[in-house]
């Protein structure tokens, strides 16, 4: 039964009845790296090195050392990069069961909301009426939260820093607590820099997308993107990490099944 399944899947994906969408943002010199207040150290933007490109210094191959921080970008978030998180099992990537990275996804339009208000916060209404129209979340499921913030051009309007510090769509910290005990999600993915909230580091408790979600041992993508592509249910997505020896989190090249 399980070698019929995957052979309906491969000539489903020949035949295209099953899309292949990419859920990643293009990595380099340019993509935006969130912004700490100075008194805390940042994180590097991407940056790229030639080794060898059919030279004197390797004269068959092309290859390049490349320098980032491990949330760059279209990335992952694993449970040890909170402090909520460093204490619990298989919380770093080496550690986490390939299993859980691949999920169902349950997609939330917001887009109407958060064009109105950059500080849209998702609630636990906000879910419960999504659930209305199309169904409890399944246990094990990717939240994703469309709000077509990766349609924004150029880094000032992608981060959205005022002089009271950034301003974007995420979630309140109840919406979270019910995704992580209630509805027990695999974790959220948002089309922002962070899975957090422009204005979460006022929330009670402070980045309740980092806080609460990591110390429960769930998972964080962040900079994802074609979120417009996805149907709310139905399809699969696939978020692979380097497996980074206790690594905190990594670029990820995240894709989704789409019927």
């Amino acid at each position: 039964m399980s070698n019929a399944v995957l052979s309906q899947l491969v000539e489903a994906l020949r035949s295209g009845a099953v899309r292949v969408v990419d859920l990643t943002q293009p990595l380099g010199p340019d993509t935006p790296v969130i912004e700490l207040p100075p008194i805390f150290a940042s994180s590097p933007g991407f940056s790229m090195e030639v080794i060898s490109r059919y030279d004197d210094k390797g004269p068959a191959w092309y290859w390049n050392t490349i320098h980032l921080g491990e949330h760059t970008g279209t990335h992952f978030d694993a449970p040890v990069h909170w402090i909520t998180g460093a204490q619990l099992p298989d919380n770093t990537l080496d550690k986490i069961p390939a299993s859980k990275l691949i999920g169902p996804a349950c997609v939330i339009d917001c887009s109407k909301e958060a064009e109105a208000d950059n500080d849209f916060l998702l609630t636990r209404e906000h879910v419960l009426a999504w659930e209305a129209a199309h169904g409890r979340i399944p246990p094990g499921s990717w939240l994703l939260m469309r709000t077509d913030w990766s349609k924004r051009k150029g880094r000032e309007a992608f981060l959205n820093i005022r002089a009271d510090g950034a301003h974007s769509p995420g979630f309140t910290p109840d919406c979270v607590r019910f995704l992580a005990f209630e509805r027990d999600v695999l974790g959220v993915g948002v089309e922002c820099v962070g899975t957090d909230a422009g204005q979460a580091a006022s929330f009670d408790p402070p980045f309740p997308a980092h806080n609460i979600m990591h110390g429960s041992g769930r998972f964080g993508l962040a900079s994802l993107t074609n979120l417009d592509q996805l149907p709310p249910t139905g399809a699969i997505v696939i978020a692979a990490p380097l497996k980074i020896v206790e690594g905190s989190g990594s670029p990820a090249r995240v894709l989704a099944l789409v019927p």
